[in-house]
């Protein structure tokens, strides 16, 4: 399945930026030349997560699961672009499953674990999928029951990786290469679908091919400075952009080990970055600030190999940044993206200064000015005044950053409407963003906030409107507004202000559990603090003014 228009292939291939090479290739010659190298390692703590003991797969022991999961799906009568729909905990069989999908040619389309029947319907409804491969189990939450009124069939996340194939590993590999030529994939072609909430009161799918991928993968690689045989421990969930482009396809053109992470757990982390000396990982900056405030903590790492540490979804303080560099010469790199591939990478190749790599982003992709990063000369970014749509090129205004290139999305998945929205007239993504010109020579982006109405919630997006609509069922709401309430350690939480029926009264616990029984919705998007007002702030047409409700509990946090 291909989604990107002619046009835009021949453009991004003329250039030089996609080719012919797929993710399949890439792993093939990978497996051959790293054999018996360590590959994909399990969190220490997976049992706690999932059923199945720890492993670590060398190379050539992967690619022999890749060939078993291969095998399962002919069985199975999953064939080139169909869809397959996969939710796990980080594990090492999800590397096996999504290479055999590349492979094969089955579109694989990940499902974040605190997703529930809510989310699971829409997202079975628009991909049509007929099949799923599950982990049993996610914490404590059955996902095999989970799942049971989906209708789709339910592979054993274990059980698909089982059958040993009988063969060496030359053999394993041949038979790789006949199956990715037999399936004779185009490096266009729908790799994975990913789902991202923003605006919209339903998930949106966001497919990526092989090209699309390759080059955001690339640029993660190039940003961390991964040399091959790079140690990578991740922390983010297999699911999703940010962890895709590092814990699959930086790890896979650099061609080390990676080890895996998640949900996040601080003692864990540590006891990892310990235990093995890394050349790369991620922290959120709430995790990076109270690692430097507890020194006792950082004992036992090896620094003197650990020089970059990846960081973004919310702002990077720039004390810490100087901090981290002068005390254990680490560099923090700050990134801004999103699902659709839009993203600005701030490393010290790029902004040298710490303080001023945690205030902006290199602006990429406008004419005049020269960056390290390939990226940087592949895309373009527009900075657009909202009020007058027109281009601001001066310091002192804030519009929306928009982006086009190789990067980005062609469309969304199966849904023209949301993809109609999401470019403008000149084709450009509208990232919903914030940002104004700064530096001394206008040469950075300052990120100012969010147009769109989303919380991020640890890493993760939440429409304000899905929640809001769902509240509003609930018999005790009359008016609802939701909106970010900021927090150290998550970001931001899910704050509702609510307007009661007359002479109703209520509490923080009902909506939960309206949520959690009646709207069957993933935990995370649950409200975690409720203020009860007489009447939402509007403007004269009607419209809820958040800045207003945003700026009310700033001064409740102030005062309290």
């Amino acid at each position: 399945m291909i989604l990107a228009s002619a046009e835009r292939i021949r453009t991004y291939t003329d250039a030089g930026w996609w080719g012919q090479e797929t993710l399949g290739d890439v792993f093939i010659a990978q497996a051959r030349k790293l054999a018996d190298q360590p590959a994909v390692v399990d969190a220490p703590n997976r049992s706690q997560h999932m059923d199945g003991a720890r492993k670590l797969w060398t190379w050539e022991e992967l690619a022999e699961r890749v060939l078993r999961v291969i095998r399962a799906m002919q069985r199975l009568g999953l064939h080139k672009d169909d869809v397959m729909l996969m939710q796990s905990p980080n594990c090492v069989e999800m590397h096996a499953i999504y290479l055999a999908c590349a492979i094969r040619g089955v579109i694989v389309s990940p499902v974040p674990v605190q997703y529930r029947e809510h989310e699971i319907a829409m997202i079975v409804k628009r991909t049509g999928a007929r099949h799923v491969v599950l982990s049993a189990r996610a914490g404590k939450v059955s996902l095999v029951d989970l799942w049971g009124a989906s209708g789709l069939t339910q592979i054993d996340l274990l059980d698909v990786v089982a059958e040993p194939t009988g063969l060496g590993p030359s053999a394993v590999l041949q038979a790789l290469q006949q199956h990715l030529e037999q399936q004779a994939i185009d490096a266009n072609e729908i790799f994975t679908i990913c789902w991202t909430s923003g605006t919209e009161a339903t998930p949106k799918g966001v497919p990526r091919s092989h090209n699309e991928w390759l080059i955001g993968g690339r640029s993660v690689a190039e940003a961390a400075g991964l040399k091959p045989g790079a140690q990578m421990l991740i922390c983010f969930p297999f699911v999703n952009m940010a962890g895709l482009s590092s814990s699959l396809i930086a790890w896979l053109v650099s061609g080390g080990t990676l080890h895996h992470h998640h949900p996040f757990d601080l003692e864990v982390f540590l006891h990892q970055l310990r235990d093995h000396p890394m050349d790369y990982t991620v922290a959120a900056p709430a995790v990076l600030n109270m690692l430097i405030r507890s020194p006792e903590k950082l004992v036992g790492i090896d620094f003197k190999r650990l020089k970059q540490i990846g960081s973004g979804g919310s702002a990077v303080a720039p004390w810490l940044m100087r901090t981290y560099a002068e005390t254990l010469g680490v560099e923090i790199i700050n990134y801004f993206g999103s699902n659709e591939g839009a993203a600005l990478t701030a490393n010290a190749r790029e902004i040298p200064d710490p303080e001023e790599r945690a205030r902006f982003f290199p602006r990429w992709g406008v004419p005049g000015f020269h960056w390290t990063m390939s990226n940087a000369a592949r895309i373009q970014t527009r900075l657009v005044d909202l009020d007058t749509g027109l281009d601001i090129e001066h310091p002192g205004t804030i519009g929306e950053l928009r982006f086009k290139g190789p990067t980005l999305l062609s469309e969304y998945f199966a849904a023209p409407e949301q993809t109609a929205r999401a470019f403008d007239a000149q084709g450009f993504y509208c990232t919903g963003d914030l940002f104004e010109i700064a530096g001394d020579h206008g040469q950075f982006y300052r990120y100012a906030g969010r147009h769109k109405d989303i919380v991020i919630r640890g890493g993760m997006n939440i429409s304000c409107e899905e929640v809001e609509q769902l509240l509003l069922a609930a018999p005790l709401v009359r008016e609802v507004a939701v909106v970010g309430w900021p927090d150290e350690v998550m970001g931001e939480r899910v704050c509702a202000v609510v307007v009661p029926q007359p002479g109703a009264q209520v509490v923080l616990e009902d909506l939960v559990k309206h949520l959690r029984e009646e709207g069957q919705v993933a935990a995370f998007k649950w409200p975690e603090r409720l203020i009860v007002l007489e009447a939402l702030p509007r403007n004269s047409l009607g419209k809820v003014l958040k800045r207003e409700l945003r700026a009310q509990l700033k001064m409740m946090e102030a005062i309290a």
